[in-house]
């Protein structure tokens, strides 16, 4: 009897079951069908194609940002390149005064190296006169040795020319001589310094040259 009324409760719990989780379980379960899918698919195609052209904008900006600073260097760099050679040039200029008044004060030194006072004239201030000679010699040997520190730093060098064979990319033949004890084409003496600026030439050397004929 009571395993009959068990059975009975066990039914009517399972009918009961499968009137409640019946077909709109069964649907709430079911995969989605083609038309979904391909809809779904769509839209996330169209996602894609907006984020690749958004990703083509940004790389196209990137670019033509990249194109302009290129293009600012490249006009930066030529304009530092035409104010180094404005400063070159200029800088030129500035030592080729300088080594100008440079002879000038040299000239001026080996003359007063040289000189030597009448000794009949002017006896009571002979001693005098020389002692200023000498004073005056003096300062201007020393304004020389600033202006060779002046030259050392700005990498100016005297171009060495005694006894060295002739060289036309240095030096000018301005006279012309005749001393056996050298070769042709040796430099006797030098009728004005030349120079060197960074060891490219910044004034030619005027010499004299020998022909030994």
């Amino acid at each position: 009897m009571n395993s009959d009324v068990e059975k009975n409760n066990l039914l009517e719990q399972f009918q009961s079951y499968l009137e409640q989780s019946g077909v709109d379980s069964v649907i709430a379960n079911e995969q989605p069908d083609l038309y979904t899918l391909l809809t779904e698919m769509a839209g996330l195609k169209t996602e894609v194609k907006a984020e690749s052209r958004q990703f083509k904008n940004t790389l196209d900006t990137l670019s033509s940002a990249l194109d302009t600073i290129q293009t600012e260097n490249k006009h930066l760099a030529e304009s530092l390149l035409e104010l180094k050679q404005q400063q070159a040039k200029e800088e030129r200029a500035m030592l080729l005064e300088l080594i100008d008044i440079y002879d000038r004060l040299n000239t001026g030194t080996d003359i007063l190296k040289n000189y030597r006072p009448v000794k009949s004239i002017f006896k009571s201030s002979r001693k005098l006169d020389i002692k200023f000679i000498k004073s005056f010699h003096k300062g201007q040997a020393m304004s020389l040795r600033r202006f060779d520190q002046l030259f050392q730093r700005y990498q100016v060098s005297a171009i060495d020319c005694i006894e060295k064979q002739f060289d036309p990319t240095l030096m000018i033949a301005a006279e012309t001589g005749n001393n056996q004890q050298f070769g042709k084409g040796i430099v006797l003496e030098v009728l004005r310094d030349g120079f060197l600026y960074k060891n490219q030439v910044l004034r030619l050397a005027e010499v004299k040259v020998n022909k030994n004929i």
